[in-house]
């Protein structure tokens, strides 16, 4: 049977990083700024301006000390007439700084940025805003589910009380400060996967600061943590990007993907892999195989239509799996692994995910209580909304969900932020890629009916997010919505090609 190499990709364990690779450092300026600025980026043909402001590390409790945020305003090419608006940006992760990003940024909003200013701000945690580290590791994230537990609950120990300064709140509360220093009244703001998440609190704790609101990649302030919807939707992209390439069955490609999954269900296979130098032995069970589809699968997807993408892989390694043919799995679990070494630091994601996101027990329960209550709240759930997948197996597939924060320790915890449909009316345009499996498009569509004038586009062929269609269809669809309120019309849409699909069995 012919050798494939195509695989999925390694995991952003620390998040997405949804305009590309984030480099270590932003771009060295030589504007004026930079002489008392080193960070400050570099923008041609535009005044940067970077600076911090200091805050609070915890709201009410100056005795935990204060933090550094760091931002940069990328000033309007035009600088003798006012700014229309200042478009407030953020990567997602959580745990990408936005400052390094600043090149993407430009790129992405160029049409508006003759009047417009851009505003990037690196969150708390990250990049030059005081970067946290509790001693998460991307191999803590990769290992065992007992040992991931473990690690977040030493960071979650180390930190103490210090933890409670790690939320979307804080952080959107940052935004706001800066917002406020700039004088700057309303802010139109650009969310992708995670920054979705952080621009809806903003927008529910700063409503009368928001003048239009865009969501890419969409994460529900009510996500479910155990991935009921996440599960559901890769099987269908698996039916469509078969469909779409004629080079699968996407019927067959389902089959096998139940048949592999009920078999490493039953018995996980023992897998040789290399890392660098060093030889493992990777037991490969039902929630590797989930961490492959649900949170690897469909990052980048679409960016580049024309070579192999992670999920344009699946239905070839599924159908050799089933037969016997472990190859190809293992070069996608050695290129998971081989992340581990130049993976981000997770410490503020794990702080985040724990403080902020659903639960499925409570805070104030002792670690057997919520392992109990957990254990419940999993039993009750029906296994048919899990697609092919076991629900434990399911819960336990992306770093944030699932069981994962069991052991965040109480006197650190902060409450989940509060879900209501208490947002402003003001525009928003949900964008989601009607390929992708971390941010699915039901997750868009309950976001967007939660904004009374909202806009929903579900981009086709498109993954996680679908910002990245070197088309520059969508990237017109979101300068047309910030400049006019619409994004205007969607017939580009129909001109994105479908990714390329290694045929199975060949």
């Amino acid at each position: 049977m012919t050798k494939r190499t195509t695989v999925p990709a390694a995991v952003a364990v620390a998040g997405i990083s949804l305009l590309g690779v984030i480099p270590s450092a932003a771009t060295a300026a030589t504007t004026a700024e930079a002489a008392t600025v080193p960070w400050c980026p570099e923008v041609p043909g535009h005044r940067v301006e970077c600076d911090t402001v200091t805050r609070p590390l915890v709201a009410g409790r100056p005795e935990l000390g204060t933090i550094s945020v760091g931002y940069a305003v990328v000033r309007r090419g035009a600088p003798d007439g006012p700014a229309t608006g200042t478009i407030a940006v953020n990567p997602g992760g959580p745990g990408n700084p936005a400052l390094p990003l600043t090149p993407a940024y430009v790129g992405l909003l160029k049409p508006l940025l003759a009047d417009h200013d851009l505003l990037l701000v690196d969150p708390r945690g990250t990049g030059v805003s005081s970067a946290l580290d509790c001693g998460i590791t991307t191999a803590d994230l990769l290992g065992t589910p007992q040992g991931r537990r473990e690690a977040v609950a030493r960071c979650g120990r180390g930190l103490g009380a210090r933890a409670g300064g790690y939320t979307s709140a804080a952080t959107a509360d940052d935004l706001d400060a800066v917002r406020a220093r700039l004088g700057v009244t309303r802010l139109d703001l650009v969310g992708e996967s995670y920054g979705t998440y952080l621009m809806q609190v903003y927008a529910q704790r700063h409503p009368r600061q928001v003048r239009s609101i865009m969501l890419s990649g969409v994460l529900p302030l009510d996500f479910d943590t155990f991935q009921r919807p996440n599960a559901r939707a890769f099987t269908t992209t698996l039916r469509r990007i078969c469909e779409r390439s004629k080079a699968c069955d996407g019927a067959a490609a389902v089959r096998d993907l139940r048949t592999f999954a009920a078999a490493v269900r039953k018995e996980p296979v023992t897998l040789s892999v290399k890392v660098g130098a060093e030889e493992r032995t990777v037991k490969f069970g039902e929630e590797w195989l989930t961490r492959l589809a649900i949170q690897n699968s469909t990052s980048g997807t679409g960016a580049d239509p024309q070579a192999s993408s992670p999920i344009g892989a699946f239905p070839a390694l599924l159908h050799d799996a089933v037969r016997g043919d472990l190859e190809p799995l293992v070069a996608a679990v050695q290129q998971v692994l081989g992340a581990e070494d130049e993976g981000p630091n997770s410490s503020l994601g794990i702080s985040v995910a724990c403080n902020d996101y659903p639960r499925a027990w409570s805070v104030d329960a002792s670690p057997a209580q919520r392992r109990r209550q957990y254990d419940r709240a999993l039993a009750r759930t029906d296994p048919a909304d899990f697609g092919p997948f076991s629900p434990e197996a399911s819960a336990a597939a992306t770093f944030w969900s699932g069981d994962v924060c069991l052991g965040w320790p109480r006197q650190s915890a902060t409450r989940p932020y509060p879900v209501s449909d208490d947002f402003p009316d003001v525009p928003a345009l949900v964008l989601t890629g009607d390929l992708d499996t971390i941010t699915p498009d039901s997750d868009a569509a309950k976001v967007a009916r939660r904004f009374e004038r909202s806009r929903l586009i579900s981009v086709p062929n498109m993954g996680h997010v679908p910002d990245l269609d070197p088309s520059g269809c969508v990237s017109g669809l979101i300068t047309g919505f910030i400049a006019r309120g619409t994004p205007g019309p969607t017939a580009c849409l129909k001109q994105i090609p479908p990714v390329k699909v290694d045929p199975a069995g060949v």
